[in-house]
């Protein structure tokens, strides 16, 4: 409600008749249901070894670069976040890798599977997805994860926090939060002389186009215009 008052309060300073509005997001949003200590549960399911355990029982948040991992027995870590970010310790990619090259796809697909395989605090079956960057991306760069983890459809963030009684947190490890990011953000344009409002669906790779045509810019740019 707040934010539709601001926007009409914008638009009472335009002249809709001379100019083109766009209201988009980066991202949609959905309902939090809470958080998830990934790192915890890594290290219940032994994939994240360390040599401090007793930082677990301080009754603190901890974070991750508080915690001695042992490298030569840790197959997993990962990030937290609206995602999380797995990673493997990939013997010849890491410093003190401990995984064969010849057994990386392996070794991924039985981590995914135990991933999608956790249940919610209830029980209840969760609808974790597990994507591979490369098999979504057309280029993977950087360090990219080995795995992107979405903890129940995004329903659940992911913390990468741990030393809590249970990884199931009401809250977002980072501070109050009742939403997390959800895959199908908002669109919205007004033209000069439109008449009538039209629905339809949009692609990511279809903004850039769009708005370098209002600017009389065409450019041979992957997606479609609608202007």
């Amino acid at each position: 409600r707040l934010l539709d008052e601001e926007i009409g309060k914008t638009l009472k300073l335009l002249d809709l008749d001379e100019t083109a509005v766009i209201i988009v997001s980066d991202h949609g949003i959905k309902a939090m249901k809470g958080a998830f200590a990934i790192n915890q549960w890594l290290i219940e399911e032994e994939l994240l070894k360390i040599k401090n355990p007793e930082i677990l029982k301080e009754g603190r948040q901890v974070r991750f670069n508080e915690l001695k991992v042992d490298w030569s027995r840790t197959i997993a870590w990962a990030w937290g976040g609206y995602y999380s970010r797995v990673f493997l310790n990939v013997k010849g990619r890491e410093p003190q890798g401990i995984i064969e090259p010849e057994r990386y796809h392996q070794v991924r697909d039985e981590v995914a599977e135990l991933i999608k395989s956790i249940r919610g605090p209830n029980g209840e079956k969760w609808d974790t997805k597990v994507f591979y960057p490369e098999e979504i991306y057309p280029v993977a760069k950087g360090d990219k994860p080995d795995m992107m983890v979405y903890l129940d459809d995004l329903n659940w963030r992911a913390a990468g926090t741990l030393g809590y009684e249970s990884p199931y947190l009401l809250e977002n490890d980072l501070g109050p939060d009742d939403a997390v990011h959800a895959e199908y953000g908002v669109f919205s344009l007004h033209l000069p002389g439109m008449s009538e409002a039209k629905r339809t669906q949009l692609t990511i790779y279809d903004f850039a186009p769009m708005v370098l045509r209002l600017f009389g810019i065409n450019k041979p740019l992957r997606g479609r215009s609608l202007v």
